[in-house]
């Protein structure tokens, strides 16, 4: 499976072609599905483009993606904790949302990561486990009671220098393989985005990629918007894998 991701906590003064609203977002998740994304994650956002879990825009940034794209691309968002950073807060604006996403992502060194977590499970929504590298997520997650009813588990590689991050996805995939029952979506960021991305298609994993997660294509030139991050992963996920995706290699 390939996700898009199309926005993260990034802002325009990082890629001027961010989407921001509703309707930049859908736009832009229809253009990426067209390219071949399977299903998309987002981050809503407020009139000063910050990261926001109030029920009201997340209603309006799902509904617009949802109405953009087929009804079998499930349509996720975040939980992050920078968006709110007290945990019970967070609970209950999830808790508030009327409009509700197929799934959320839940990182889990978070301080209250059980707790978001499991009022997501009462409202039907399924976790995207996020489990960062240089954490002790991997860990705790193991021992979470909640670990067998994620939907999938996000291995985020952290490590960004295109050098060691396939070291690090390896290692990361490595402590998350005991036991575990979800499937597995592996994915790096920035200078290790696309390495991480061949590392999952070797490996047989999900994957992502969006402005999110790079803001540039595999041979270093500035990605225009999402569909021309997915479309280059889905040029080389469709070969699967027989050539080299990232110049650095």
């Amino acid at each position: 499976m390939l996700q898009a991701c199309l926005n993260g906590a990034r802002d325009r003064g990082e890629c001027g072609t961010l989407p921001v609203t509703p309707q930049e977002l859908a736009a832009q998740a229809q253009r990426a599905v067209a390219a071949g994304a399977e299903d998309v994650h987002l981050h809503p956002k407020d009139a000063d483009g910050r990261d926001s879990l109030e029920p009201g825009l997340v209603g309006e940034a799902v509904m617009a993606v949802r109405a953009a794209v087929p009804k079998s691309v499930q349509v996720g968002v975040t939980t992050g904790a920078w968006a709110v950073p007290d945990p019970q807060r967070r609970a209950d604006l999830i808790r508030s949302w009327v409009i509700l996403p197929d799934h959320a992502s839940v990182n889990w060194h978070e301080h209250g990561a059980e707790a978001v977590a499991s009022v997501l499970l009462d409202l039907g929504i399924g976790i995207e486990a996020g489990i960062y590298s240089g954490t002790d997520a991997a860990r705790r997650f193991l021992a979470s009671p909640l670990s067998a009813r994620v939907l999938r588990v996000l291995a985020e590689v952290t490590d960004t220098d295109p050098r060691t991050a396939v070291t690090t996805a390896a290692s990361l995939v490595k402590e998350l393989s005991d036991g575990l029952a979800a499937p597995v979506l592996l994915h790096g960021e920035d200078g290790g985005a696309w390495p991480v991305l061949e590392a999952a298609a070797r490996l047989g994993l999900d994957t992502r990629i969006g402005l999110e997660d790079v803001l540039v294509l595999p041979d270093g030139a500035t990605a225009g918007d999402n569909a021309a991050l997915i479309d280059a992963a889905r040029k080389f996920l469709d070969s699967q894998g027989g050539q080299h995706l990232w110049v650095g290699r």
